[in-house]
């Protein structure tokens, strides 16, 4: 029966082996499928596409022999891989999807999300979100050498993480009426996201929010086909 899968909030980094295996593990069991969505934060950090570090090799790789196969690969950007590029994109066969985009998902209407937009209270993250989108800043930090860029990365990662270990939790959490309002404006039954690394299927006005996992000690996708729909954990061995 065709199927499709989504995961989201993988954060690949070289410093955790397990979670690549992980992910070449649900590329290589999985090349029946029709599509994988990849819904953001594939990457703990992407700096840009010209990026010659050995895992966004190891990666390519992997997403080449899995498109090789036969499904459709799709990636949106993440809050921390909003630089992800077409270059890279078109070097493995996927498409980049904007945020949101809008599917039929075996006959619902459904409309996929990072989900961090979703986050309204965070003020001073959604300011730093509409910068780090504009051309003009991407251009700007495109513009710098990878080193320089490397280090501005590093930076925001430290600022990120200092800053909401100072958030109050439900500040960090989607807007209730944010996710009514797009969902309404989109006319969808289902929303699928992640971004608040809180996975759980919940019930809301307009039908389902579905929120994806991040991939650490365990990892999370949906699988969907017309006849099923399933949020499902797995262990990942580090």
């Amino acid at each position: 029966m065709p199927r499709t899968l989504f995961i989201s909030d993988l954060h690949l980094d070289s410093s955790r082996p397990g979670v690549i295996r992980a992910l070449a593990e649900l590329l290589q069991g999985n090349t029946d499928c029709e599509a994988l969505y990849i819904l953001g934060d594939l990457f703990e950090v992407w700096v840009g596409d010209d990026d010659d570090t050995p895992l966004v090799s190891e990666i390519r790789e992997l997403f080449k022999a899995f498109t090789a196969a036969g499904p459709s690969l799709y990636l949106m950007h993440g809050n921390r891989d909003f630089l992800l590029g077409d270059d890279f994109a078109k070097s493995c066969n996927a498409e980049l999807l904007s945020d949101p985009t809008l599917i039929d998902l075996y006959g619902t209407p459904t409309l996929l999300m990072h989900g961090d937009s979703l986050c309204t209270g965070d003020e001073e993250y959604m300011n730093f979100r509409a910068m780090a989108r504009s051309e003009a800043w991407r251009g700007e930090i495109l513009s710098k050498s990878l080193d320089e860029r490397r280090a501005i990365a590093a930076h925001i990662r430290a600022a990120s993480s200092e800053g909401n270990s100072n958030k109050a939790e439900d500040i960090m959490d989607v807007t209730p009426s944010e996710v009514d309002r797009v969902m309404t404006d989109a006319s969808v039954s289902r929303l699928i996201h992640g971004h608040t690394h809180r996975p759980a299927r919940h019930d809301v006005a307009r039908g389902e929010r579905v929120v994806l996992g991040d991939w650490e000690a365990t990892g999370w996708y949906i699988s969907a086909s017309s006849g099923s729909f399933e949020l499902i954990k797995f262990n990942i061995n580090q």
